[in-house]
C-alpha cells in the first residue's frame, strides 16, 4: 500500500526527535553525574593541595626548630652565658624572620629564653616558669591555649640532645593566624567549608568563620572517621548544622585538612532539570508534527504541478516553466552558474596549496642545511677538542717533569701552579665546546650530594638574579649517586631558569635533597633512592601543563622566549640515571621538581698500584705507549720513565701489534691513545691484544673520540690527564691483571 508524503514526513520526523529527546535525557543525567563527579573530585584536588601546603609550613617550622637545637650555642645549656643567651637569641629571631610566633628555649626547670618577649627581658635563667618533661623527638604539638594571654597556638619541638642525652627542648610556636592567612588566599566557592585540625580534632583554622572556631573540637563522627582514615571521602553536618558532603586528607605529622560543599549544591536541580527537558521535549515534538503537516502540503502542490508538466511533455506538447514554488527546481541554472564559481575558486585554493607545499619544501632544505651545517660543526669541534686535549697533556707532563727534575734549584712552585691551572681551564672550556656542539660523552661518575650541591648554590644565584633568594639544604646522611656531574648541574640550571621565569618580581628558589622515602618511589624499580626537589613561590602551573612539561618542544612562553627542551633534558638525565622526573605545582602556590635518583651501591676498597713511601711507582714494569702525536708520545715516556717504568714508544697500532708474538708479552702493560691515523683506532688495538693475551693489562686515553669501549671493558683516561692519575690507573691494571 502506497504511503502518502504527508505521512512519510510524519515518520521522518519521529524517527529524528524520538532518538535526539532519548538522547537529549541521557546527557542531561550523564551530565548531572559528571557534575558530581567533577566537584568530588574538585573537593579531592583542593583538600590535596592545600594539605601540601598546610604540611609545608608546619614542615618549615620542624625544620626552623631542628636547625636551631644544633647551635652550637646550645652546647653549654643549661649554664648559658648572658653573652651566648643574647647571641643565640639573635640568631633565633633571624630564623623566624618573616614569620608569625616565637622561639623558646626550654629546658626542666622552664622557659631559659623566649623570643616572644624584647631581647635581655624575663625569661632569664633561674626565673620561676611551669616545669614541663622534656620531648626526646621531634614532634608538632597540637593547639594549645595560653593560661596567661589566652592565645591559642602549636608548635614545632625538636630536642637539643649533647652527649646521647636530651637537655633541652627548642620550640617554634604556630599561630592559627598563619594556617587561616593560606586557607582565606584561596577565594572558595561561596558556601564552601574549609578547616585545619590538629591531631586531636581541634580547629586551627575555618572558612568562613575563622577565629571563632578556633579551639573548637569536630564532630564525633568526623574525630571517628579521622582516625579510621587518612583520606576520605565523607558526609556529615558542620559545627553550624548545615549538612554537607567534603573531604579531608591527614598528613603524616597527623594534621588534617578538610574541604567540604553543602549538599543542596550536589542535589536538587535534578528533578527542574529533567522536567524542563520532558515539557521541551513534548512541546518540541508537537511543534515539529504541526510543522511536517504544514510542509508536506508545501510539496503536494509543486509536485502535483510537475506531473502536470510531465503528462504534456508525454502529450507532445510545449512545456512552459512556471515557478513551482520548491527553489530546487526553480534555481538549476544558478546552481549551476555557483557550481562554475565553485570550480575557479578551487582552482585558486589549488594555486594557493601549491605555493605554501613549494614555500615548506625550502624550508625543509634550510633545515636540512643547517642540520648538516651543526653536524659539520660537532665534527669540527671534536677534532679541535681531540688536538687542544693533546697539546694541555704535552703541557700538564711537561710541566710534571719540570717540577720533578727542577731538585729545589728554581722556585717554581708559582709558575707550575699557574701553569696547571690554565690547563684545567683548557680542560673545561674543551668539555663545554663538546657540550654545545652535541658531542659530550656522558661519564657517570660518584657524586656527593653533600657537598655537590652546596657548591652549586652560588651559580644557581648568578642564574636566578638577585631578586631571587637561593637556599640549598642537604641531609647529612644522603646517599651519594653514580651520574654525570656536568649533566646535573645543567638540569638543576634548566629548573631554576624556569623557576626565574616564574618569579618576575623576585621570590625564594629552595633545593633540598635527601635519602627518597618508601612513598617516593612507587613507580620505580625496588632499590635505594636520592631524592632532590627545587621548589619556588611562583606563579605556579596546572595539572594540563604539569602532564606536559616533560614533552619536548612544549612551552608555555611567547614564540622566542623557549626552546621547550630544558624539562626535557632534566626528563632525560634522570630517565638515563635509571630514575624519574616529577612536577607539580598550585597555580599561585609555587611549583616543586623532584628528581629521583638511583643511590650509588657502597664503596669497595680500591686496588693499590706499587707504593714506594707515599709516591706511586713503576719501577721494573714494561711499558708500550702507543702515541701517534709526537711531542705528547715523547713526554709522556718521559713521565712514566720519571716513575720507574721502562717505556717503549710507538707512534700506530700496527707497530704496537708487530711488538707482540706468539710467544709471552713483551710488555707488563700498555697505554694507548684512542684516536690514531691508519686502520686501525685505540680499541680495536687494545680488543686485539686482548685476544692474544686476556691478561695483559691495557689502558686507553684520548681527548676526545666517537669511539668508545663498553663499559667495563677498558679504564679509559681523559686528556689532559694528572701524572698520578695515569700512574695510579696503569698501576691499579697491573695490579688487577696479577
Amino acid at each position: 500500500m502506497p504511503i502518502s508524503i504527508r505521512s512519510r514526513l510524519l515518520l521522518l520526523v519521529m524517527s529524528v526527535l524520538l532518538p535526539a529527546v532519548a538522547g537529549a535525557l541521557w546527557v542531561v543525567f550523564d551530565t548531572f553525574r559528571s557534575e558530581r563527579e567533577t566537584m568530588e573530585r574538585g573537593l579531592r584536588d583542593t583538600t590535596a593541595a592545600l594539605s601540601m601546603v598546610v604540611d609545608r609550613e608546619l614542615m618549615q617550622r620542624a625544620a626552623i626548630a631542628r636547625t636551631l637545637a644544633m647551635s652550637g650555642l646550645l652546647d653549654e645549656v643549661p649554664t648559658m652565658s648572658a653573652e651566648e643567651r643574647s647571641f643565640f637569641d639573635r640568631q633565633a629571631r633571624h630564623a623566624l624572620q618573616g614569620l608569625s610566633g616565637w622561639v623558646e628555649l626550654r629546658t626542666e626547670a622552664g622557659v631559659q629564653m623566649s623570643t616572644h618577649v624584647p631581647p635581655g627581658a624575663a625569661p632569664l635563667p633561674g626565673l620561676p616558669s611551669p616545669p614541663k618533661a622534656l620531648s626526646e623527638n621531634e614532634e608538632i604539638s597540637p593547639l594549645v591555649r595560653d593560661p596567661d594571654t589566652g592565645e591559642w597556638h602549636a608548635a614545632a619541638v625538636a630536642p637539643v640532645r649533647r652527649a646521647e642525652k636530651t637537655v633541652a627542648n627548642l620550640v617554634v610556636t604556630i599561630l592559627p593566624i598563619e594556617l587561616q592567612h593560606i586557607i582565606d588566599q584561596q577565594r572558595l566557592p561561596s558556601g564552601w567549608v574549609a578547616t585545619v585540625m590538629d591531631p586531636q580534632g581541634m580547629i586551627v583554622a575555618r572558612s568562613p568563620g575563622g577565629a571563632a572556631y578556633i579551639g573548637r573540637v569536630a564532630t564525633d563522627d568526623m574525630r571517628d572517621l579521622m582516625k579510621a582514615h587518612r583520606e576520605h571521602l565523607f558526609e556529615s553536618r558542620t559545627l553550624d548544622g548545615v549538612p554537607v558532603r567534603g573531604y579531608f586528607s591527614t598528613s603524616s605529622q597527623g594534621w588534617t585538612f578538610l574541604t567540604a560543599v553543602p549538599r543542596a549544591q550536589f542535589a536538587g536541580r535534578v528533578p527542574a532539570a529533567v522536567l524542563q527537558l520532558l515539557l521541551g521535549g513534548a512541546v518540541l515534538l508537537g511543534m515539529a508534527i504541526a510543522g511536517a503537516r504544514w510542509v508536506s502540503r508545501r510539496i503536494v502542490g509543486p509536485v502535483e504541478a510537475l506531473r502536470d508538466m510531465a503528462e504534456q511533455m508525454q502529450a507532445g506538447q510545449p512545456v512552459q516553466s512556471h515557478a513551482t514554488g520548491i527553489g530546487e527546481c526553480d534555481h538549476v541554472a544558478n546552481a549551476l552558474e555557483a557550481a562554475s564559481f565553485a570550480q575557479q575558486r578551487a582552482r585558486v585554493e589549488l594555486e594557493r596549496k601549491v605555493n605554501e607545499a613549494i614555500a615548506r619544501t625550502r624550508e625543509a632544505e634550510q633545515r636540512v642545511s643547517h642540520n648538516q651545517r651543526v653536524e659539520a660543526l660537532g665534527r669540527l669541534t671534536g677534532g679541535v677538542a681531540h688536538d687542544v686535549n693533546n697539546l694541555l697533556g704535552v703541557i700538564s707532563n711537561s710541566a710534571y717533569l719540570i717540577e720533578r727534575r727542577n731538585d729545589g734549584q728554581l722556585d717554581l712552585t708559582s709558575p707550575l701552579a699557574a701553569t696547571m691551572r690554565a690547563v684545567e681551564a683548557g680542560r673545561r672550556l674543551t668539555q663545554h665546546l663538546l657540550r654545545f656542539a652535541g658531542r659530550h660523552a656522558t661519564r657517570p661518575e660518584r657524586q656527593h650530594l653533600v657537598s655537590t650541591l652546596p657548591d652549586m648554590q652560588e651559580l644557581l644565584g648568578i642564574v636566578v638574579g638577585k631578586r631571587v633568594e637561593v637556599t640549598v639544604k642537604v641531609a647529612p646522611d644522603t646517599r651519594p649517586v653514580v651520574v654525570d656531574g656536568s649533566e646535573l648541574e645543567l638540569a638543576l640550571l634548566n629548573v631554576a631558569l624556569n623557576a626565574r621565569d616564574a618569579m618576575p618580581k623576585g621570590g625564594h628558589l629552595c633545593v633540598e635533597a635527601g635519602n627518597a622515602l618508601p612513598e617516593d618511589t612507587t613507580d620505580l624499580p625496588p632499590g635505594d633512592y636520592v631524592i632532590i626537589t627545587i621548589t619556588d613561590d611562583g606563579a605556579g602551573i596546572s595539572d594540563e601543563v604539569a602532564n606536559r612539561a616533560f614533552e619536548p618542544f612544549f612551552t608555555t612562553k611567547e614564540a622566542g622566549l623557549g626552546s621547550g627542551l630544558g624539562l626535557s633534558q632534566v626528563h632525560g638525565f634522570c630517565a638515563e640515571a635509571g630514575g624519574l622526573a616529577r612536577i607539580a605545582g598550585t597555580p599561585g602556590l609555587g611549583t616543586a621538581v623532584s628528581l629521583l635518583l638511583p643511590a650509588a651501591p657502597p664503596s669497595t676498597a680500591p686496588i693499590r698500584a706499587t707504593q714506594t713511601g707515599e709516591q706511586a711507582t713503576l719501577a721494573g714494569l714494561r711499558m708500550l705507549v702507543v702515541e701517534d702525536n709526537e711531542s705528547l708520545g715523547d713526554v709522556t715516556a718521559a713521565v712514566l720513565g720519571s716513575y720507574g717504568g721502562q717505556v717503549q714508544l710507538v707512534r700506530s697500532a700496527e707497530a704496537a701489534l708487530e711488538l707482540f708474538g706468539d710467544g709471552p708479552p713483551r710488555f707488563d702493560a700498555v697505554l694507548s691513545d684512542i684516536v690514531m691515523p691508519g686502520g686501525m683506532d685505540g680499541v680495536a688495538l687494545a680488543r686485539q691484544l686482548r685476544q692474544l693475551h686476556p691478561q695483559l693489562p691495557v689502558v686507553l686515553i684520548s681527548g676526545f673520540s666517537h669511539v668508545r669501549p663498553a663499559d667495563g671493558e677498558f679504564t679509559v683516561l681523559s686528556k689532559p690527564c694528572a701524572p698520578q692519575d695515569l700512574v695510579a690507573a696503569l698501576g691499579r691494571a697491573v695490579s688487577a691483571a696479577t
